[in-house]
């Protein structure tokens, strides 16, 4: 999905406001998105950034050997 930065929008604050979430969210935006780190901590207003959503986890499974 693509999302367009507001003013003074850090990029946790742009995934969390088109998906909710910033977990894992983050590391594969920047990773999808090669030099969008350079352009700094606030995106310039208008950038245009591909939110990349990884699918969840499967949660491994708690085994207690003693109660």
């Amino acid at each position: 999905m693509r999302a367009v930065a507001q003013e003074h929008e850090m990029l946790d604050e742009l995934c969390r406001r088109t998906t909710g979430a910033t977990a894992d969210v983050v590391e594969a935006t920047l990773a999808a998105n090669p030099g969008l780190a350079k352009l700094g901590p606030r995106l310039p207003v208008g950038t245009v950034v591909q939110i990349v959503v990884p699918p969840k986890r499967a949660q491994k499974q708690t085994i207690n050997l003693w109660d």
